[in-house]
């Protein structure tokens, strides 16, 4: 970027040095036939290659023989696909017996952080291929023409990288190709997208099953809405593998992966870690295992243990701690914000509290961590409607014990409204099933008003037994700052029994059951 700005100015005080020279009165016709004949030998020798072109980082042959699909935890079914699809490669001679067509390419789709990368580097090593690897965003210049001259010079790049080091297959991937290979036209008045792209079509559509080096182009995005349907139809990207967030079997094979290398203590249990870390990306368990390895090393521990596996997963979720500590009367405040949480949590869904802290992490003074029993992928209305509950529970604690709300509570409030819109969506309110887009917005404002109204009687009505228990588990909170989920079930469930929102008994049964004691 910096040579390419200092080649623009050089051109630009060029130009106006000629302008100011011809204002005086000199001939400026020898200094223009000088400049234009070096100019046009700098641009031969770039396009033989002789020359680098500005700005654009020349791909490289990475060397991906240490990167093997089993290094890639939790995509089985995707690893799956794609093997199928470089097996046409490694067996190019006996499908071309039965009138196979090679594939052309495979595009991985899929959140950040899911191992698209990974993938195709361990693709390019299960072919033994020479693998080149690009950006979207480096085919992409001022001037329009450059980017569809990169595309031409990476494909050629990948052939004769190929030929030198003896190998009949290349694998060219390029990263983030929705910059790329986004829809052509929604760029108005710049052509330099449309023909990159066009010309990353006619590479595509060049690869013929003949060729002594047999090119697969591999692509990864986050995006694949925004790319151009000529690209994404047969012929061009044949397969689409999709690379997900991996299940709770799929993290804890990712955690044994990454755990490999580092001495744990026997009180860490991965299929525990699996468990509490729902939504992680593979980028995020790695990170949590480094992490956890982290805390170990400053504490002077030879082994990694299952308290630091325990802060590392709420620094990857939240962030590090904070020096800021909030005053004595909103540090209550924060404690008996949080336990309303955790008490509402743990009496609708027993068993749920992983943790309970008021350690300010982030922009979260305290939170409440859930251990999830399996991960969820469809949401029931009672159970959307138990969420809601624990979200507006921190705000109606304060309002039990302080009589007043505090804006803590704003970011769960957020949490509520939409979970309420997706019950709207869902059809699982009154409404029943509607289209959001010609729901009037005031008809949409009464009924989210009605869900959470609901819920938060609902809530007072939990809460309302648990008054002094919620001062007691708030007094133990403040002195430990932190208390795990076996411990807080331990202290609001001591003594004589409360009656549970589960409890089927009637009245007087749980009157007879508290005369009796």
């Amino acid at each position: 970027m910096i040579k390419r700005n200092v080649k623009e100015i050089g051109l630009g005080s060029g130009i106006a040095i000629l302008g100011f020279l011809l204002w005086k009165g000199y001939d400026v016709l020898p200094f223009v036939f000088i400049l234009g004949f070096f100019g046009a030998v700098y641009f031969l020798a770039q396009s033989k290659g002789l020359v680098k072109s500005g700005g654009f980082q020349e791909v490289t042959v990475n060397n991906c023989s240490e990167v093997a699909f089993s290094d890639i935890g939790g995509q089985e079914s995707a690893i799956k696909e794609l093997k199928e699809a470089l097996d046409f490669i490694k067996d190019f001679e006996n499908i071309k017996k039965l009138g196979i067509r090679p594939l052309k390419g495979i595009l991985l789709t899929g959140p950040p952080g899911t191992g698209k990368t990974l993938m195709a580097k361990a693709a390019a090593a299960y072919t033994d291929a020479v693998f080149m690897s690009s950006n979207g965003s480096e085919f992409i210049e001022l001037y329009a023409g450059v980017g569809a001259q990169r595309v031409r010079k990476l494909f050629k790049s990948a052939r004769e990288n190929a030929v030198k080091q003896n190998k009949d297959n290349a694998i060219v991937f390029i990263d983030e190709i929705d910059v790329l290979g986004g829809t052509r036209g929604r760029h108005s008045g710049h052509m330099e997208y449309d023909q990159t792209l066009n010309q990353l079509l006619v590479e595509m559509d060049g690869l013929k099953t003949d060729e002594s080096t047999k090119i697969l182009l591999v692509a990864a995005t986050n995006r694949a809405d925004m790319l151009d349907p000529a690209l994404m139809r047969p012929g061009r990207f044949d397969r689409h593998v999709k690379v997900d967030l991996p299940c709770k079997d799929g993290r804890e094979q990712i955690l044994r992966i990454h755990t490999r290398n580092k001495p744990l203590a026997g009180d860490v249990n991965l299929q525990d870690i699996a468990k509490e870390t729902f939504g992680f990306s593979g980028a995020h368990l790695e990170s949590l295992t480094n992490e956890a390895a982290i805390y170990a090393f400053r504490e002077g521990q030879k082994e990694v243990g299952g308290c630091h596996f325990k802060e590392a997963v709420d620094k990857v979720m939240m962030g590090e701690k904070l020096d800021k500590r909030p005053n004595p009367d909103e540090l209550k405040r924060v404690s008996v914000h949080e336990t309303g949480h955790a008490l509402v949590s743990e009496l609708l869904k027993p068993g749920s509290v992983s943790t309970l802290t008021i350690s300010p992490r982030g922009n979260a003074l305290g939170y409440m961590r859930q251990t999830p029993e399996d991960d969820i992928y469809l949401y029931t209305l009672e159970y959307l409607e138990n969420e809601i509950c624990v979200m507006l529970a921190g705000a109606l604690a304060e309002e039990l014990i302080f009589n007043s709300r505090s804006t803590g509570a704003a970011n769960d409030f957020d949490g509520a409204v939409h979970l309420s819109k997706k019950i709207i969506t869902a059809g699982m309110s009154p409404l029943g099933i509607i289209s959001t887009e010609s729901l009037p917005q005031e008809k949409m404002h009464n009924v989210i008003t009605d869900i959470l109204q609901k819920q938060e009687i609902r809530v007072r009505e939990i809460l309302a037994p648990y008054s002094e228990r919620v001062i007691e588990v708030t007094d133990i909170l403040l002195e430990q700052e932190r208390l795990s989920g076996v411990d807080f079930r331990k202290y609001i469930f001591a003594g004589e029994k409360i009656p549970h929102p589960g409890d089927t008994q009637s009245d007087d049964v749980i009157e007879a059951e508290a005369e009796a004691v």
